[in-house]
């Protein structure tokens, strides 16, 4: 299915025009004169993805010569597979999928990020199917996550259940495909944790919704910390649109020291957006955008190290070296 085209412009539906006196000849002009930039997201519009709505709303796309268009794909999966078709020239993804790419040996590139969350697997305490106070009470547990049955849920539970003294084999796990519906697995007592939950997004979605709902953090048992949003392109866009890529970080790196110095008034720019989410969400979110768009070559030969070693690729993924799939080039100050 082709992905839902949203135009920022109308998505966000900007207050008013900005009044020059410029004939429309010479208005058609300067549009024409901007660099377009088609960007995928991972996933539906939502507060993630704070930046992209305050650099527009804010006009910091629009001085530094660009004009965003964001898509929206009609699944978690295709910005990807669009951006490798070349139907998108930036798409948002995270470092683990972006590792995975490269393992897969997928012509990829990252070259900023922009949120950094809290995250891991969730549960609920008042879960009556297993009782759950510690990782290591996981063992056996029915996991939920996107891409089951594959390796990458039960990776991430045994990690921690080992970084917690626990002793079980990797086959024990259940498995449910929920999709990103985390909440509504738990809930129903299709799965006893959920994985690849971040902490801005599920836990108050849970809350909201009634649930003691409680996570292990991937920082804290073990887990590369993979819970970053990135902006990713092919070798070749990233050599042609090298200009644009810096102004698009620049802009972005804009929006976020409105969102860090004014809180209220970036949710008031959020809250304009046809994106409708709890505030406790909204408010979770603001002090995850990082300052500093780099990550280190240390990080990803780190994630990788973890990947193979968790069967999740193949051995020798742990050869391939971070710089051919991330680069700081556009992304440090």
């Amino acid at each position: 299915m082709a992905p839902s085209t949203l135009r920022l412009a109308a998505l966000l539906a900007a207050a008013t025009a900005t009044e020059v006196s410029v004939s429309e000849t010479g208005a058609v002009a300067e549009a024409s004169a901007k660099q377009k930039l088609r960007i995928g997201l991972e996933w539906f519009l939502n507060p993630d993805h704070m930046p992209f709505v305050v650099a527009e709303r804010e006009g910091f796309f629009a001085e530094a010569g660009l004009e965003v268009e964001l898509v929206a794909p009609s699944d978690h999966w295709e910005a990807e597979k669009e951006i490798l078709a070349g139907r998108l020239d930036v798409a948002v993804t995270e470092t683990l999928h972006l590792a995975q790419d490269a393992a897969s040996s997928k012509p990829i590139i990252g070259f900023s990020r922009f949120l950094h969350t809290d995250g891991g697997v969730m549960y609920f305490a008042s879960n009556g199917s297993k009782s759950i106070t510690r990782p290591r009470d996981m063992c056996g547990a029915t996991i939920t996550y996107p891409g089951s049955p594959g390796p990458g849920g039960p990776a991430i539970v045994q990690t921690m259940v080992e970084a917690d003294g626990g002793t079980c084999d990797v086959s024990s796990y259940g498995k449910y495909n929920g999709g990103f519906d985390h909440v509504g697995a738990l809930a129903e007592g299709k799965a006893d944790v959920a994985t690849l939950i971040f902490a801005n997004f599920e836990i108050p979605f849970a809350s909201a919704a009634g649930h003691d709902a409680r996570f292990f953090s991937l920082k804290e048992w073990g887990v590369p910390d993979f819970c970053q949003l990135v902006l990713m392109t092919t070798p070749e866009r990233f050599a042609a649109l090298k200009p644009a890529l810096r102004a698009l970080v620049l802009a972005m790196r804009r929006a976020t020291g409105v969102i860090h110095r004014e809180p209220e008034r970036a949710k008031a720019l959020y809250q304009k957006s046809e994106s409708e989410m709890p505030m406790s969400t909204l408010d979770q979110t603001l002090p995850m955008f990082p300052n500093d768009n780099s990550l280190s070559s240390d990080y990803f030969d780190h994630l990788m190290g973890w990947l193979v070693a968790t069967d999740q690729v193949p051995a020798e993924s742990k050869g391939i070296q971070s710089s051919s799939y991330w680069t700081n080039e556009v992304a440090l100050p």
